[in-house]
């Protein structure tokens, strides 16, 4: 139900009013400081404050960008390393709540395989990057393998630990009026675990974009992290920070969705 400005009082508006000058100055801060950041960084590499050779200007990141435009590589590069990351994110989020689901059910099989999932999250995955190329053949599919080796751990104890932190009375006044595991699982755990869910996407971000370049790191032909090695193979630095730069993007673009999903969510159930 909504509600009109006049059924609110005067304090409430005012507390609204401050709200929204709170987040407009936040908002302006944030720009205000990437832009400061930018200027003082072209300006430090104009005047030889800084080695630009080593650290690049945001002018040469320009003109990179628009090298990689015109070669017709930026959106090919682009989109590989896209492609690896949401096939990563999307697989490894599926999956990883599809096997807490199971740890969820059976307290047997949570008892019999976490501490092997303890060992599998402590274990470096880069040191398996050898293995799974072999395993898997170099490309794609060893990239997209390691991203997922990367975050489903992650992603597993996330949403257990939210599904075992389901009030326990509630169930156990679900299962007195008769409800069945399955009913208990999506008519009250997989709600309660919605927000824990959205938190837990909010990692896989990072996580995913972690696991696709370091994959490419090990194996890849294109891709951004392709091009970060390149980059420090041939000593083009300003490619190498372009690269990041358009990482810093993508990544803060996929984030940036995960995050207006979570806000719808708060909206409808507000």
């Amino acid at each position: 139900m909504k509600h009109s400005k006049e059924n609110y009082s005067k304090e409430h508006l005012l507390y609204l009013k401050k709200r929204k000058n709170n987040k407009i100055i936040v908002l302006s801060s944030q720009i205000g400081l990437l832009v400061f950041f930018i200027f003082m960084w072209e300006l430090l590499a104009k005047i030889g404050a800084i080695n630009s050779f080593i650290t690049s200007s945001p002018s040469k990141i320009i003109n990179t960008l628009g090298e990689l435009w015109t070669s017709g590589d930026l959106f090919k590069h682009m989109g590989v390393t896209l492609f690896e990351t949401l096939a990563g994110f999307f697989i490894t989020t599926i999956l990883g709540t599809l096997i807490a689901i199971i740890l969820w059910w059976s307290e047997m099989t949570r008892k019999i395989l976490e501490p092997y999932i303890v060992v599998l999250n402590s274990l470096p995955k880069i040191a398996l990057g050898p293995l799974i190329i072999i395993w898997v053949g170099s490309g794609t599919s060893a990239i997209i393998t390691i991203c997922v080796l990367i975050c489903i751990i992650i992603t597993i104890i996330t949403m257990l630990n939210a599904f075992l932190s389901c009030d326990e009375d509630k169930i156990l006044l679900m299962k007195s009026m008769g409800a069945s595991k399955f009913t208990i699982l999506f008519k009250l755990v997989l709600p309660y675990s919605a927000p824990n869910f959205i938190s837990m996407l909010k990692i896989n971000v990072g996580m995913s974009w972690v696991g696709s370049i370091m994959g490419e790191y090990l194996s890849s032909s294109a891709g951004l992290g392709y091009l970060i090695v390149y980059g420090s193979q041939v000593f083009r630095l300003d490619l190498v920070m372009t690269s990041t730069v358009l990482l810093c993007i993508l990544a803060g673009l996929m984030y940036f969705a995960v995050a207006l999903l979570e806000k719808y969510y708060n909206k409808k159930h507000r």
